[in-house]
């Protein structure tokens, strides 16, 4: 019968899959232990997680250590092991008196093939460069100015999280560049840029690396933020991405638009934000909702009082009808609408996109210059209007968008 260790000496190569301690002698100290190969540097290594608590660690070995490793623990820690690979599963049980069974069982019967297969490989490649839009070979210089980036193309570790964030936007774009067209000008407006980490990623992809003729304008209501934004479009050379101090309401600047972004619009802002891009006739939106608070002073409902009594649930439940609701008009507009996972914004869990792209057969649907009308003369759908009944709801949105004066004199009359 096979040893312990000639069990281990044989299954631990690239082609383990994984090996599990359990059964612990103590939960006080390590109550699991998951070990699987990894390649680091072009090294098969193998990964120990030990399970603490709450806590897990991580620590590499190489083949005689995480042998070693494994022989220490069953003598001291644990009672049983599984191992899973390619060619065999094993089980190994420990008495009380420290008695070892192993049990192994091959799946083939072929020889051990000790070549790593490019399938394998791909399975074990650990720390393999994960590929984004924005690539790290070389700095860019307005991620080292937002600190993003170091002047060598690393990524500086404090802002991994925003970096990965930029990609998932870009990723977005990526998904409806179709929708824009190539042969013009495109203009695309940002209501509530902020620092415009992302509004400097759009122009870069767009412009740079995608040659999209762009005319990208940034929106805030800080004014230092503006011109601190304005300062840095002006050293990278970006000439057709300006930044205007303004509030989404009132901004008139421009008669058409191709893509209108708002990125945690507060409240309300996100409504004017939504509304301002269907009177453009916008071929996309995208917007990040953040602080539904409009309808948390509204909403009632006898048959869900028994959950709305909870603070919390009647938050979320608000939040979500906002956001429900706010999808379904864009899609009475002419919208085909999609709400998607975004990655956190600085560590909020407001993290659903609004995507809403405008279906062929509406696009007909404008004024001689390109621009739609801002209040289209119709009534929310019969699914709306039940909706908005059921929960006693009128979102700033649907004021924006419809006949509301219209609406309420049919009500006055019925």
């Amino acid at each position: 019968m096979m040893n312990i260790e000639e069990l281990l000496t044989i299954y631990i190569n690239e082609n383990l899959h994984r090996i599990i301690l359990s059964n612990a002698v103590s939960k006080e100290r390590i109550s699991k232990v998951r070990i699987r190969p990894i390649l680091l540097k072009n090294e098969v290594m193998y990964q120990c997680t030990e399970t603490h608590g709450p806590k897990e660690i991580h620590r590499n070995y190489g083949k005689e250590g995480i042998i070693s490793y494994i022989c220490a623990a069953l003598k001291e820690d644990f009672r049983q092991m599984q191992l899973e690979a390619e060619e065999a599963e094993a089980t190994v049980l420990v008495s009380k008196k420290g008695k070892m069974t192993v049990k192994c069982r091959k799946k083939t019967s072929a020889a051990i093939d000790e070549k790593i297969s490019e399938e394998v490989r791909e399975r074990l490649q650990h720390n393999r460069k994960k590929k984004y839009i924005l690539e790290t070979d070389q700095p860019i210089p307005y991620l080292v100015d937002l600190g993003v980036m170091s002047s060598s193309g690393k990524i500086i570790h404090a802002k991994y999280d925003k970096f990965r964030q930029m990609n998932r936007y870009l990723e977005f774009i990526e998904d409806i560049l179709p929708k824009l067209p190539k042969d013009r000008e495109i203009t695309i407006i940002d209501f509530g840029c902020g620092k415009s980490y992302l509004t400097f990623a759009m122009y870069y992809y767009l412009y740079e690396q995608k040659g999209y003729d762009v005319n990208i304008i940034g929106l805030d209501l800080k004014t230092d933020v503006i011109e601190h934004c304005n300062e840095l479009a002006k050293r990278y050379g970006f000439d057709k991405l300006h930044f205007y101090q303004g509030d989404i309401a009132s901004y008139e600047g421009v008669n058409h638009v191709d893509m209108v972004v708002t990125l945690h619009a507060c409240d309300t802002a996100t409504d004017y934000a939504l509304a301002k891009a269907v009177s453009w006739g916008a071929e996309v939106i995208l917007s990040v909702p953040c602080c539904q608070h409009e309808l948390n002073r509204q909403i009632s409902n006898d048959i869900l009082r028994p959950v709305m009594e909870y603070g919390i649930l009647r938050e979320r439940m608000e939040a979500i009808l906002t956001d429900g609701l706010r999808a379904e008009m864009l899609k009475d507009m002419g919208y085909k609408v999609d709400i998607l996972e975004f990655i956190d914004m600085e560590h909020t869990p407001k993290n659903l996109l609004i995507r809403a792209i405008k279906r062929e057969e509406s696009k007909s649907d404008k004024k001689p210059d390109g621009k739609r009308n801002e209040k289209p003369d119709k009534l929310p759908s019969e699914s709306i209007s039940a909706c908005m009944e059921f929960f006693h709801a009128k979102p700033t949105l649907e004021g924006l968008l419809y006949h509301r004066e219209a609406k309420e004199h049919e009500e006055s009359c019925s």
